[in-house]
């Protein structure tokens, strides 16, 4: 073999390489969506064949990318039951909860010092187009994901910005969080975000982590209390569904 067919060789090797972790990072971006959007439930149990199949896929490719996803705690594998989308508890939520309200203070305080007046001008702008329709919904979820965002890299701190947007705010986005259910949590939320606002135009790094902080903290208050009231309509409605079965039985009989 000379010279260049030996080079010719290892590019096509090279080129073989490149299209299979593409191939791998398309499936994993693809199930990452589907786990985001909730197309996949949390606890759901996934079946590789059908998964495969769907995808348009081999096994090979599917595994690493699921792999992939375990390395960032979207899924989770248990003996004798396979592969589920990660299903935070009501602990796992509150203590991410409390890492966020640290984490988050500590950004909101470096960027009243390093974020540029036209930063925090770009900020304002995002708190004006939504502040006249708050709600619950997809729309809110991205332009309140938008905001904190702009700060948390308006802190100027790369590895703090890492932490939150790829660990903290990445396992919250899994968590389909039922806190902001009426007009009037929404409004308030938007006040909150002014008062960030203005602590960052004063340049004063104590207020506006103490500001972040309390808004973070009701944040966690109320998605607790959401999921607790939740648990507690299950709970009454199991009862009355046995009752209502027994009814039934008894006019069958």
């Amino acid at each position: 073999m000379n010279g260049r067919s030996a080079l010719r060789e290892i590019n096509g090797l090279l080129n073989n390489k490149v299209r299979a972790h593409s191939l791998v990072d398309s499936v994993t971006e693809r199930l990452e969506a589907a786990i985001l959007s909730g197309e996949l439930t949390a606890g759901s149990k996934l079946s590789e064949l059908q998964l495969a199949m769907s995808l348009g896929v081999s096994r090979g490719p599917l595994r690493e990318a699921i792999r992939r996803l375990e390395g960032r705690k979207l899924l989770e594998r248990t003996t004798n039951i396979g592969v589920r989308v990660v299903a935070l508890s009501r602990k796992d939520v509150s203590e991410i909860l409390q890492v966020q309200e640290v984490l988050q203070g500590l950004a909101c305080g470096l960027a009243a010092k390093n974020m540029s007046d036209a930063d925090i001008d770009a900020l304002e702008q995002v708190l004006t187009r939504y502040k006249h329709k708050p709600g619950k919904g997809e729309d809110y979820d991205s332009w309140d994901l938008d905001f904190h965002t702009r700060i948390i890299v308006g802190s100027g701190n790369e590895r703090l910005s890492k932490m939150l947007t790829e660990e903290v705010n990445f396992l919250l986005k899994v968590h389909r969080s039922v806190a902001v259910t009426t007009r009037e949590t929404a409004l308030r939320v938007v006040e909150e975000h002014k008062q960030i606002i203005a602590a960052l135009r004063r340049r004063d790094p104590v207020a506006a982590e103490a500001v972040m902080r309390e808004h973070i903290s009701h944040a966690r208050i109320e998605s607790l209390s959401a999921e607790f009231a939740e648990d507690s309509e299950k709970q009454v409605a199991t009862p009355a569904k046995k009752r209502a079965r027994k009814s039934v039985a008894k006019v069958a009989r």
